[in-house]
């Protein structure tokens, strides 16, 4: 074998550090290109912009209503709260609809129109209690469609001796109740002539219309007149002022009689 040179052995010298110094810089390389890839992989970044968004305290009121209502205290509710949403559900089912928020409302609205139909009905029967067929207010006595009822006389118009009641009447200074047994005494006779068929559920009305085709027909509206105006209007009267009102009934009597 030939000897080595001094010259070769420092070209194979440089040669291996050569070798060696590619080697380790492939490799570092490689573990710079796999670094850089792990980190492209699993680290990205999102450079959109992003919104700052405010949250109002007003979705409470907005989610406040029935459908959102998920536990419901069944022991104490009313009643009426129960009829309620028990209408609820039978307007839901008959105009098919979808939310139960919408079938309380048309609940509600029933209600409210049952309320004032009701309201309605109560003024009616009130204002019809206390306001006769001919349009008369009266208060303090009760009047109704009847001639008032004292010591049940209309019931025994036929067989009652008005002149007693009325001398009566007046000696005690019942004025107002004597021009009231007058207008019955009227009454007796008008039906005694067959002008009138007497009944106590009859009206001045009444028994004007019956008397249409009588002479007895402005005398009888007349009477009617100062009787409504005395007894019912509750106006007393004096003694000088029942003279003139007895001498009109006692005129037509006289007539009747006649």
């Amino acid at each position: 074998m030939e000897p080595l040179t001094h010259t070769k052995i420092q070209l194979r010298y440089i040669l291996f550090c050569l070798i060696f110094w590619m080697g380790l810089s492939n490799l570092s390389a490689a573990g710079d290109m796999y670094s850089a890839g792990i980190q492209k992989d699993s680290l990205l970044q999102d450079t959109a912009k992003v919104e700052k968004r405010h949250f109002s305290m007003d979705f409470r009121e907005k989610y406040s209503g029935q459908e959102y209502i998920y536990e419901k205290d069944l022991e104490n509710k009313g009643w009426f709260t129960r009829f309620k949403e028990w209408l609820a559900r039978v307007f839901k089912k008959w105009f098919n609809l979808n939310s139960d928020l919408e079938a309380g409302n048309i609940a509600d609205i029933f209600i409210k129109i049952f309320y004032v139909l009701i309201i309605i009905a109560v003024v009616f029967i009130i204002v019809k209690a206390i306001l006769n067929r001919e349009g008369r207010w009266v208060f303090g006595k009760s009047s109704d469609r009847k001639i008032i009822n004292v010591e049940d006389i209309e019931q025994n118009i036929g067989i009652t001796d008005f002149r007693k009641l009325i001398n009566r009447a007046i000696a005690d200074g019942e004025y107002r109740s004597a021009v009231r047994f007058y207008y019955l005494w009227m009454l007796k006779e008008l039906s005694n002539k067959e002008l009138i068929a007497y009944d106590v559920e009859k009206t001045n009305n009444d028994y004007l219309y019956e008397l249409n085709n009588s002479r007895f027909k402005n005398d009888f509206r007349y009477t009617s007149y100062l009787y409504n105006y005395v007894w019912y209007g509750e106006f007393e009267i004096n003694e000088k002022q029942f003279e003139k009102i007895s001498g009109t009934f006692t005129n037509i009597l006289k007539d009747l009689k006649a």
